[in-house]
């Protein structure tokens, strides 16, 4: 007798069928939307190379995260833009830092109805751009770089994260970072660490976001593109020292890091849609090459196929919105 015919199409017949049968779903809960705080600022600043994305002043950062809530975002990253700038980036661990005031500012207006996140790195605070203090001969000193690590985690605790960042990439943070904040008492903020952070040139509009200062790359502390083992060794380490969460970043061009990562940690993993992924889109877009929401929520998709539990996006709110339309 022969077989019946196999019409794999009957699944895709309709909407309802499609979502019915779907294999991979993000839930607004799982989307992270990083906020940049500029220092001085009355009214919000348009970022000219990331299209929709602000730096906000105090007050309106504290009306986005109220926003971001209601949409139901499952987190915010928060990034600082200080006023001045020193060799040894001390505005990252002053209590009243624009990031640490930005950090009360939020917990103070959303409490525990989202997770408080923030970057744990100097590279927006020091004068010469890199995550870290240098050298007489421009090199990042690691060790150095470690005990500053360790004081802006308890400020950022103190200020009241739920979740601190570090995203440095230098050898030992997490274990220093987790030491500092238990030493402290606080034992229940958790660390998300940026354990496979690649040399990318991705973050091109991120860095005029944060008006950074750098001149020269990271390749000495940040992964060589070319390079997946590293990344499962740099994960293993991290989870190792204590890491919470560990992340990759950036997350389109590195989906088979992604992959990688799932398989090898039971930690969550999460991936951060960097912002010349953003800024590519939306480019395209604004030159009418490309169906803006098909391809936001395209590439958010591949991101949480590929076994990323956590996306940080750019797009968080406006996708948050569009995916409890859909669902």
């Amino acid at each position: 007798m022969p077989y019946p015919e196999i019409r794999p199409r009957r699944l895709r017949r309709n909407a309802a069928v499609r979502r019915l049968v779907s294999e991979t779903r993000i839930d607004p809960a799982e989307l992270v939307v990083p906020m940049f705080v500029k220092e001085g600022l009355a009214e919000p600043r348009q970022i000219a190379s990331l299209p929709g994305v602000l730096q906000h002043s105090r007050d309106s950062l504290r009306k986005a995260a109220v926003e971001a809530v209601q949409a139901g975002v499952g987190g915010i990253m928060l990034f600082g833009v200080p006023a001045s700038r020193d060799e040894c980036g001390s505005g990252g661990t002053d209590p009243n830092g624009i990031l640490n005031v930005a950090i009360s500012d939020v917990v103070s207006e959303v409490g525990d109805a989202t997770v408080v996140m923030s970057d744990l790195c100097l590279d927006e605070f020091t004068s010469h751009g890199h995550c870290g203090v240098l050298t007489a001969d421009g090199a990042v000193d690691n060790d150095a770089t470690l005990e500053a690590y360790a004081e802006m985690a308890v400020a950022q605790a103190a200020a009241g994260v739920h979740v601190v960042g570090p995203s440095g990439m230098m050898d030992g943070q997490v274990g220093v970072v987790r030491r500092a904040l238990d030493a402290a008492g606080h034992q229940d903020v958790a660390v998300l660490a940026y354990a496979a952070k690649y040399a990318s040139a991705f973050y091109g509009p991120f860095r005029d976001a944060v008006e950074s200062a750098l001149e020269g790359d990271r390749r000495t502390y940040q992964q060589d593109p070319a390079n997946l083992r590293e990344s499962l060794r740099e994960v293993e380490l991290d989870v190792a020292e204590g890491a919470d969460m560990v992340m990759v970043k950036p997350a389109l061009p590195y989906l088979d890091v992604v992959s990688a990562v799932r398989a090898a940690v039971a930690v969550p993993v999460a991936a951060y849609q960097v912002s010349g992924e953003y800024a590519m889109v939306e480019a395209a877009a604004a030159n009418g090459w490309v169906d803006r929401e098909r391809v936001m929520l395209e590439t958010l998709t591949s991101i949480r196929r590929a076994g990323a539990q956590i996306i940080l996006t750019y797009w968080a709110v406006e996708a948050a919105q569009l995916l409890r339309e859909r669902y």
